[in-house]
């Protein structure tokens, strides 16, 4: 039996020089992010580990769970794509559209915050509204392609 070849090992030159320029860019982005305020970024790290996987994943697993068995199974990404991209929305601006760093936002832009849980609302509306449009049109399709003894 041959010993392994570079390629086997390691893939191509290419991929092991991208990876050690990821390696490199994130060493940097770690030092950068680290030097002035270590502890609490290290804190924000293990607590928002420790909230994604004793709190959230159990909660969207639940979820899930229930969705698939009140639904038929090609629904479900009809509920779940907007669902995701809502969440992650209300994961990324939630102090803003739940007004935590509202004095900040508006001593900082002059602008007022208090748009912010209606666009929310609204993304979220067209999200679930566009789903719903697409999963009737699909069955719609579905119907109309269906031979006459199916009707």
């Amino acid at each position: 039996m041959r010993p392994p070849t570079f390629r086997a090992l390691l893939g191509s030159p290419l991929q092991l020089l991208l990876l050690v320029c990821s390696f490199a860019l994130v060493a940097y982005a770690g030092v950068r992010l680290l030097k002035d305020d270590w502890l609490g970024v290290l804190l924000w790290f293990v607590g928002a580990a420790l909230l994604h996987d004793l709190v959230l994943v159990p909660l969207y697993s639940a979820l899930d769970r229930a969705l698939r068995a009140g639904t038929a199974a090609r629904w479900t990404l009809y509920v779940r794509v907007p669902a995701v991209l809502s969440g992650l929305a209300l994961l990324v601006w939630s102090p803003l559209i739940l007004g935590l760093s509202a004095d900040r936002y508006r001593s900082a832009t002059g602008l007022d915050p208090d748009v912010f849980l209606l666009r929310w609302l609204l993304i979220t509306a067209a999200l679930f509204g566009g789903s719903a449009l697409l999963l009737v049109l699909r069955l719609r399709s579905a119907t109309k392609h269906r031979s006459p003894s199916v009707h």
